[in-house]
C-alpha cells in the first residue's frame, strides 16, 4: 500500500475557517460544528472589557470634574491645612 500525501487548498488571511466535516454527515452537522467553534471569542471579550473600562473612566471623569465634587475636595484640603498648628 502506497500512501500519497494530499494537499488541501490554502486559505487567504481573511478567509473564514470551516471545520473539516465529511460531506456525508449533512448540513445540520456542519452547521452545528460551525456554531460550536469559538474562534474569535477572546477578541470580543477583550473588546467588551475595553469598552466597559472606557465607559467607567468617562463616568468617573464626569463626576470628578463636577462643580460639587471639586468644591468638596477644596473644602477638605482647606480644612486640613487650616487645622495644622503653627
Amino acid at each position: 500500500m502506497t500512501t500519497t500525501p494530499t494537499t488541501s487548498p490554502t486559505l487567504g488571511a481573511g478567509a473564514p475557517r470551516t471545520p473539516a466535516v465529511s460531506p456525508r454527515t449533512g448540513w445540520r452537522a456542519r452547521l452545528r460544528t460551525t456554531l460550536r467553534a469559538e474562534d474569535g471569542m477572546s477578541t470580543i471579550e477583550y473588546a467588551m472589557g475595553s469598552l466597559a473600562a472606557a465607559a467607567l473612566a468617562a463616568v468617573l471623569y464626569t463626576i470628578i470634574n463636577g462643580s460639587s465634587v471639586t468644591q468638596a475636595i477644596q473644602n477638605i484640603i482647606t480644612t486640613a491645612l487650616s487645622s495644622v498648628p503653627s
